[in-house]
């Protein structure tokens, strides 16, 4: 089932969210076949409220060599919990919970905007106005295209918090724009490796200066991290302390360099094909 196929939820608070989707009763209604691990789509109600979310149970995970502690679970939640010290609300509602098929992560269904395209291949050399270049990509018989994303200070918040969490699998059907101007970063499994995997179509500001707004947030961060601090204490009981520690380790850099990261070379840095 594409993004723009997406049933919207009904109004709840962000409160009754997390309530929702940690209490309520789930029914599954259907499968996402194209993704790579067990992804359902499912009916939820708890008192009288009901939405809609997807379900991914940790018995439905393919295992990955290179992310063997823990599981792709605790790393969407761990994401969500970021994305909330950073105050973007850049991830959906995301919680750990029991289900019909054992613990998974349950998170709230989130409706993109058919619309709201973020990403483009352009046959011009130079990305147009409003667009950062991303990599010139072979697309068929020889021809090459311009890989480009928006200029969108969304994007730009999504690529610090990739950064932070060390995305390693950032792709363009992996971002759900909204109908109210809001965007959202989903399929956050392969995050939070010790090593550097940062692998993103986001590279549009690599090595420019981070604003302003992003060192704000990146200080909370830290500070949120602390030995102790609530963040850590929970991502904690979400993934390995190497991985915090590695956590700990990004934001330094970020705030020490005071700039976007830039391909570290070691690692492929753009995830093919990109959608």
């Amino acid at each position: 089932m594409s993004a723009p196929e997406r049933i919207p939820a009904r109004s709840v608070t962000p409160v009754d969210q997390l309530t929702v989707l940690a209490k309520g009763r789930l029914t599954v209604r259907g499968r996402v076949r194209e993704a790579s691990n067990a992804v359902l789509y499912c009916g939820i109600e708890y008192e009288g409220v009901s939405a809609s979310c997807v379900y991914k149970p940790v018995a439905g995970e393919r295992p990955l060599w290179d992310f063997p502690d823990g599981t792709l679970a605790q790393r969407e939640v761990a994401a969500y919990e970021i994305s909330e010290v950073t105050g973007w609300g850049l991830v959906p509602p995301t919680v750990l919970r029991d289900g019909p098929y054992g613990e998974g992560m349950c998170q709230l269904w989130i409706e993109a905007d058919a619309d709201g395209s973020l990403l483009a291949l352009v046959e011009d050399e130079e990305p147009g106005e409003g667009w950062k270049p991303v990599v010139l990509a072979e697309v068929a018989e020889g021809r090459t295209a311009l890989l480009v994303h928006a200029d969108d200070e969304r994007l730009r918040r999504l690529a610090v918090l990739d950064a932070v969490i060390n995305n390693a699998d950032r792709k363009g059907g992996h971002l759900l724009p909204t109908a109210d101007g809001k965007l959202y970063g989903i399929d956050h499994g392969v995050t939070f490796n010790a090593e550097d995997k940062l692998r993103t179509l986001l590279w549009g500001w690599a090595g420019d200066p981070l604003t302003a707004e992003a060192l704000e947030v990146l200080a909370r961060v830290s500070d949120a991290l602390a030995e102790g601090g609530p963040l850590a204490t929970r991502l904690a009981e979400l993934i390995t302390p190497a991985e915090v520690e590695a956590v700990r380790a990004r934001v330094t850099a970020l705030r020490t360099t005071a700039r976007h990261p830039q391909p570290s070379g070691e690692w492929p840095a753009i995830p093919w094909p990109p959608v």
